[in-house]
């Protein structure tokens, strides 16, 4: 029987819907230290890029440039760091994080440099829906 895709519980945990583009989930990061969003194809036993089909591949690309442009022109980030880890959550994940100069993880990465810090729950709110708009068609 063919596995079905489910997201990682860590991932589920760690981060608040925002959209279903047509392969990816976005999901935002409960981390507000930094503006951070999460794209997660969902498509089944996925843990690298190279898991992906050409084609999937190039649909996931587009996806993770068109969620960088709307957070970075929601935030006005001067960079956007896109990674994809995969070392705690083997799940296929990539990280679109916003970055500042000012950061407090500048010109670093911001993996251990703080605590996580939860938004407030308007503000959480607020910056979903405003991404949502930005990213809807």
């Amino acid at each position: 029987m063919p596995s079905t895709y489910r997201l990682d519980p860590r991932l589920e945990a760690d981060s608040v819907p925002v959209i279903e583009l047509p392969l990816s989930s976005v999901r935002l990061s409960r981390d507000a230290n930094y503006p951070w969003l999460i794209v997660v194809p969902r498509l089944p036993d996925l843990a690298d890029l190279t898991d992906l089909t050409d084609y999937d591949r190039r649909w996931a690309m587009d996806e993770v440039a068109r969620v960088g442009r709307a957070l970075q022109a929601e935030t006005g980030a001067h960079k956007l760091n896109i990674a994809n880890l995969g070392n705690m959550v083997r799940q296929l994940h990539i990280h679109v994080i916003a970055r500042f100069e000012t950061d407090p993880a500048w010109p670093g990465p911001v993996w251990g440099k703080l605590p996580s810090r939860p938004y407030e729950p308007a503000a959480e709110a607020d910056l979903v829906a405003r991404l949502r708009g930005r990213l809807q068609d």
